[in-house]
């Protein structure tokens, strides 16, 4: 198995538990406010952004 199967196996084992829906259902409403969609649009533009 590569490492990238047992990190996906890990996830998906995470976010069955109590915990991991908590968080995912915090991202989720984090997600449907706009002013945090812009938020993170300008940082990934920002980080996206070629070095001088």
């Amino acid at each position: 198995m590569n490492a990238l199967t047992t990190l996906l196996r890990r996830m998906k084992a995470w976010s069955a538990t109590p915990q991991g829906r908590r968080t995912i259902d915090q991202a989720r409403r984090a997600a449907a406010d706009p002013r945090n969609r812009a938020h993170a649009r300008r940082l990934l533009t920002r980080l996206r952004a070629p070095r001088r």
